[in-house]
């Protein structure tokens, strides 16, 4: 009986071993498998190229809102394109008025569900693309998205997201997702958007929920419902300031773990089995990495507790999140720890972040509008796009097939902050 109970024990904490790492480890090794050897070709110039809604949702973005407009006033795409700015506050709608671009204003925050909402509204053309105020799109960036929508079966596409710091944590973490994404997308679709470059056929939108804090995570859920894929294309990036520390992403990336488990929650049909081409993905890259991995490591911890007295591998196990912990703590208070523990700080973040989301969700602190500072341009602080982008399957515009599967990026030395969960 003490056999099968040991036994039991053991298959027990396997399973919450294997938990803790599936979303981190196993789930990047699965759908590197599944999609080794399959290509995703780039589409060819149409003969005819859509006509463009861009859309940017701007709150607080005076300072940086002409720059957008140079940018996207200054593209080389060769189809019609209209330019909609929807700004929740007078001084950024002001700051956008300027020939050529279209301002809605409501004259209040209504947050940025209810801002998209607005801007696809207000969309003229059959291809509606949102982009950040802050986020500098590549040369090229959206010519590479909308020749995908030659494919009838595509009905969004997700751009790539770069930090200026290619070779820090950021960088790297940013580096890792786009592999995932780039995986994914080689088997089918993913699930993986980022509002920084995002297009998708308005035909396929669906008004969104304005209490959600996640739009577009839960757009690209419509579009998947729908019957039509998303796919994904390194080519259309863009790149944005790298987060100056971890406080400050302490607060975004909770938010954004509590929303996606609330969109989830909302939406939990979509995790049955067999629901979505990308349910395997739901679990793998959203819920399991976000929620169930992190809470079944604490239970590992306290497990680990009471066995530490005659169990050396208990110790062991104890010590390591010892030093987790530390170093953990040590970031969030503006030190760097030091050598190889850095990376172990960030893991621990990681984990302690996906924690933080499930608390406010459980105690419903998921809010579609948050405080937010008035954003300040930063000269020098993103460099010309095409001189920063080396994401991982940055590709230029013209882009050429992409490999499905290979290998994930190698670490650089981690240096700097390490957003969290999304992506």
């Amino acid at each position: 009986m003490t056999g099968v109970r040991t036994i039991g024990r053991g298959a027990a904490v396997a399973a919450l071993g294997a938990a803790t790492v599936y979303g981190h480890v196993l789930y990047p090794v699965y759908i590197g498998l599944r999609s080794r050897g399959l290509e995703t070709s780039t589409p060819p110039d149409p003969d005819v190229w859509p006509a463009l809604s861009v859309v940017v949702s701007a709150y607080r973005e005076a300072a940086v809102i002409g720059t957008k407009l140079d940018e996207l006033q200054g593209t080389d795409y060769p189809g019609t394109m209209e330019i909609i700015v929807v700004a929740d506050d007078p001084d950024t709608a002001e700051a956008s008025r300027r020939p050529g671009v279209r301002v809605l204003s409501s004259g209040e925050r209504l947050g940025k569900a209810r801002a998209v909402n607005r801007g696809v509204a207000a969309a003229s053309h059959d291809v509606v693309v949102l982009t950040d105020a802050n986020a500098v799109l590549a040369p090229g960036a959206l010519r590479a998205a909308a020749r995908h929508f030659t494919d009838e079966t595509v009905g969004a596409v997700a751009g790539e997201k770069q930090v200026d710091d290619p070779d820090g944590a950021q960088g790297f973490y940013w580096k890792f997702e786009s592999w995932l994404k780039r995986c994914e997308s080689a088997t089918g679709a993913t699930i993986g958007v980022v509002g920084e470059m995002l297009a998708f056929r308005r035909a396929a939108f669906r008004p969104l929920p304005g209490d959600t804090a996640v739009d577009d995570a839960w757009l690209a859920l419509d579009v998947l419902e729908g019957g039509l894929r998303v796919v994904y294309e390194p080519a259309a990036y863009s790149i944005e300031q790298a987060a100056p520390d971890y406080n400050g992403e302490w607060e975004r990336r909770t938010r954004i773990v509590a929303g996606n488990l609330d969109m989830l929650w909302r939406r939990r049909a979509t995790l049955v089995p067999g629901a979505l081409p990308v349910t395997p993905q739901l679990w793998g890259h959203r819920l399991v990495r976000s929620s169930f991995g992190p809470m079944a490591h604490v239970v590992l911890v306290g497990i680990a507790v009471p066995a530490a007295r005659h169990s050396w591998a208990a110790r062991v196990f104890l010590a390591g999140n010892a030093v987790g912990a530390a170093s953990t703590a040590a970031l969030l208070t503006g030190r760097t720890p030091p050598g190889p523990t850095r990376l172990v700080a960030q893991v621990f973040f990681l984990q302690a972040v996906a924690l933080g989301g499930v608390r406010r969700f459980l105690a419903h602190d998921r809010p579609a509008v948050w405080p937010k500072p008035e954003r300040q341009a930063v000269a020098g602080t993103v460099a010309a796009a095409g001189a920063v982008g080396t994401g991982a399957g940055s590709a230029g515009a013209e882009g050429g097939a992409q490999a499905g599967g290979g290998e994930p990026p190698a670490a650089s030395s981690p240096s700097g902050a390490l957003s969290s969960t999304g992506g």
